[in-house]
């Protein structure tokens, strides 16, 4: 993949990220007044995933949906939700933070981690290149 393709890649990733964090943040105010802070936010979070999927198969990386990648799609989000849940209660519990507010300011620091493992997994050949099995070398034929 060329650098341009994949500046192309990391702008359409970061484009999706935006209406995805627009459409988790919506469903997360939506839900705040009516349950505990945390289970809106999963909540949240669990609907904002499905979203994401399809847009990032589609606009990001422009490639066909499939069940195994959208049953692999939530390893991702696995991620994105350890590293966000991690800041958010750091942000509400230690720093004192508006819980209206934290789950945006902790969303910033997944967002490297979630671009290269959700392009390993939608992407086909993008993971580690796995080097050639060696094979034992073969006497070479005598030439005349």
């Amino acid at each position: 993949m060329t650098g341009r393709a994949q500046l192309g890649q990391i702008f359409r990733f970061a484009l999706v990220g935006g209406v995805n964090t627009a459409t988790f943040f919506g469903c997360y105010l939506l839900l705040h007044p009516w349950m505990p802070y945390f289970a809106a936010y999963t909540l949240a979070f669990l609907l904002s995933m499905v979203g994401s999927f399809f847009m990032n198969t589609y606009f990001t990386y422009r490639t066909r949906p499939t069940w195994k990648k959208f049953l692999l799609f939530p390893l991702t989000n696995l991620t994105n939700y350890v590293i966000q849940s991690a800041g958010l209660f750091a942000l509400v519990t230690w720093a004192g933070m508006d819980t209206r507010i934290a789950p945006l300011v902790a969303a910033v620091a997944a967002v490297p981690f979630t671009f290269l493992l959700s392009r390993k997994i939608l992407v086909p050949g993008t993971g580690p290149a796995v080097p050639p099995a060696e094979t034992p070398e073969r006497p070479r034929a005598a030439t005349p």
